[in-house]
């Protein structure tokens, strides 16, 4: 019995049960019952938040020149990543970027049988930490390594004033509310 009462309590609370908020009745009303074509795997990357610091997602979102990194996160199925609580370090390729790539590449990695492939390619941009290109150049003057979250290391070096990481050239640092972007012109790939 506690269990069947732990249950509908469950089923009011998310609004499941149009009995809830009419007395038993049955009869349903608007406000008691969910749209479950709003529902979402997405996660965190649902959430609709228009009060605190962008996150990476939404930067990217709101960013002309990241459609296509976009496009390819929501191919992947890796948004939740990019809204976690970090801090994330994100080198994001602009859609000149993804051009670059041999003719059908991109095309090729969106199609749902290559969402493994994609993931991947997209998880060796992001970095677990904060890294803006000051950071960036401390560690390439230590000789670090930078650790990916594929569990592969990136070289970071330096030429005068300019980063590159893996030989891809980082052209800015964004600051969001869990991380850094460091917008790049080139997709990094395994050497």
């Amino acid at each position: 019995m506690k269990s069947l009462l732990y249950t509908l309590t469950i089923a009011c609370t998310l609004g499941l049960l149009a009995a809830c908020s009419s007395g038993g009745g049955g009869s349903e009303s608007a406000e008691s019952t969910v749209d479950l074509t709003k529902n979402t795997p997405k996660g965190q990357a649902s959430v609709v938040d228009n009060e605190s610091k962008a996150n990476i997602l939404q930067v990217a979102i709101g960013s002309p020149d990241h459609t296509t990194l976009v496009k390819a996160v929501e191919a992947a199925g890796i948004e939740h990543v990019l809204v976690n609580a970090g801090p994330l370090t994100v080198f994001a390729p602009t859609n000149a970027a993804f051009d670059k790539l041999p003719a059908g590449t991109l095309d090729d990695l969106l199609k749902p049988e290559n969402k493994g492939k994609l993931a991947e390619i997209l998880t060796r941009h992001a970095a677990p930490g904060s890294y803006d290109i000051e950071d960036l150049k401390k560690e390439a003057a230590k000789g670090r390594k930078l650790y990916m979250a594929t569990g592969d290391y990136l070289d970071v070096t330096t030429e005068g004033d300019d980063v590159f990481v893996n030989g891809v050239k980082v052209e800015a640092s964004i600051y969001t509310s869990n991380g850094v972007i460091n917008v790049v012109n080139d997709v990094i790939l395994p050497k």
